[in-house]
């Protein structure tokens, strides 16, 4: 699952298409019965988030993923 931030156009010039940039990514591990959380690079490249153990439950890594005390998901 990839979480994805979405922005509107800028200035006000209609017809202009809205920019998506993928944020976070996060993996089920279904034999652990885990989650992953994985972080965006600037050259869209998904890397582990080491700063949260796996999970069972994928609330978790929403909540890192809101907080973002190490600023790579938000900036």
């Amino acid at each position: 699952m990839t979480i994805i931030e979405r922005r509107p156009p800028c200035g006000t010039t209609s017809g202009r298409e809205w920019t998506s940039l993928p944020i976070a990514r996060l993996r089920y591990a279904k034999a652990a019965k885990t989650w992953t959380l994985y972080w965006r690079d600037p050259n869209l490249r998904f890397h582990l988030y080491d700063r949260l153990p796996r999970s069972a439950h994928v609330e978790d890594l929403l909540m890192e993923i809101d907080r973002d005390p190490t600023c790579v998901f938000w900036g």
